[in-house]
């Protein structure tokens, strides 16, 4: 087997609290750069940002370093996740055989003292049989035992239905999705935006599974602020919720009206989606806009590309190709879409940096307001 290509870390968009992206001047970064890692040398393996600080988890000694209006570091760690409300870290219990112990930190703690509580959570379970592995919990805010997750509200950790063998588990603002071991998605929680995909705007306050996904087999799922989105093992790409800068890839008032706009009305399409059509489009006919969209809507990247990896911002999506690209769309502000500008955009658009500097991205992971991407040099034929 080839050895696996060493690769780097980028970072854009906000980085007001001093998040480290990149060079970190000013207060947003429009363009991919270097992440400028807050420990010199250290090989981050994951990510995990939040509105005002990230943490880096690092590979070997299990490193947790933050950056921004957080700082602090400890070592001893297999995962981290990061919330405005609290951090949470994995790493190994007190003493030799204590097991894995889920801690819950205020951010502001530079991650000194004592927790603000702590649990010793079981391992992981493995499944019998070829492929076992890839039904195993994926990172926080899952944990190991895969029957159970943490939230950054109380009560902080909650169980999930012994039926549930959940893989992957995604918070967004007010909801949660929740990838299955045979890639069906569930989701619960807010709904008011239309980002829990069963087709109204009513709250969800166990796992309900999205009948409308049924029959397609998922390998990835992001919640973002008020919108969602899962990649099918095909790489086809399903998305929908709340589509107030154009994160649907769906046409949106808030970028295409110019302040001169008259007349508004309401209603909804066959699908269930919410219209606004406003006077003024170039044929003089309303122009439909997608406020929400309650029901997944399969969505078709440019060239017919197939999707492998997806990540969500509170307004913004990201998404990385088989082939080693990466498309962003939505919101726009802080250069968090990466395109060397501040503007939003309601279609998925290509990353020209990591095109024109011959890198392949592997993986996403956004923050809030900011976007982190890992890529590798490509191949030379």
């Amino acid at each position: 087997m080839a050895e696996e290509r060493r690769g780097a870390w980028f970072g854009f968009g906000f980085c007001g609290f001093g998040q480290a992206l990149g060079s970190g001047g000013g207060r947003q970064v429009h363009s991919p750069e270097p992440l400028r890692a807050p420990g010199a040398g250290l090989d981050v393996c994951r990510v995990s940002a939040s509105w005002s600080y990230t943490a880096f988890v690092t590979r070997g000694g299990g490193q947790v370093e933050l950056s921004g209006f957080a700082v602090g570091a400890v070592g001893g760690c297999r995962d981290a996740w990061a919330s405005e409300e609290l951090l949470v870290v994995l790493r190994a219990g007190p003493g030799p055989g204590a097991g894995t112990e889920l801690q819950a930190w205020a951010p502001g703690s530079a991650l000194r003292g004592e927790p603000l509580w702590a649990q010793t959570v079981p391992e992981a379970e493995r499944e019998d049989g070829p492929g076992g592995d890839e039904t195993q919990a994926g990172p926080l805010p899952l944990l190991p035992c895969a029957r159970a997750y943490v939230s950054p509200r109380p009560p902080f950790y909650r169980p999930l239905a012994p039926t549930l063998r959940a893989r992957r588990l995604e918070l967004g603002a007010e909801h949660a999705l929740l990838l299955d071991a045979a890639g069906q998605v569930f989701s619960w929680g807010g709904g008011r935006h239309g980002q829990l995909g069963h087709g109204t705007l009513e709250a969800e306050p166990e796992p309900r599974l999205l009948q409308a996904l049924q029959g397609l087999t998922m390998a990835e799922v992001a919640a973002g602020g008020w919108h969602s989105l899962c990649v099918s093992e095909a790489g086809d790409i399903y998305i929908w919720g709340w589509n107030e800068s154009g994160q649907l890839a769906l046409p949106t008032k808030s970028l295409a009206e110019d302040g001169k706009t008259t007349s508004e009305a309401s209603g909804l399409n066959e699908d269930g989606s919410e219209v606004k059509r406003v006077a003024g489009g170039e044929d003089g006919a309303p122009t439909p806009f997608i406020a929400v969209q309650p029901f997944p809507a399969l969505l078709d990247l440019p060239l017919g590309s197939d999707a492998v990896k997806a990540s969500c911002g509170s307004r913004h999506t990201a998404v990385v190709t088989r082939t080693g690209e990466l498309y962003t769309w939505g919101w726009g502000k802080y250069g968090q879409l990466g395109h060397k500008d501040t503007t939003s955009l309601d279609r998925p658009c290509r990353v020209k940096y990591f095109v024109d500097k011959q890198l392949q991205v592997r993986t996403v992971s956004c923050g809030p307001w900011n976007t982190y991407v890992y890529a590798v040099e490509k191949e030379k034929s």
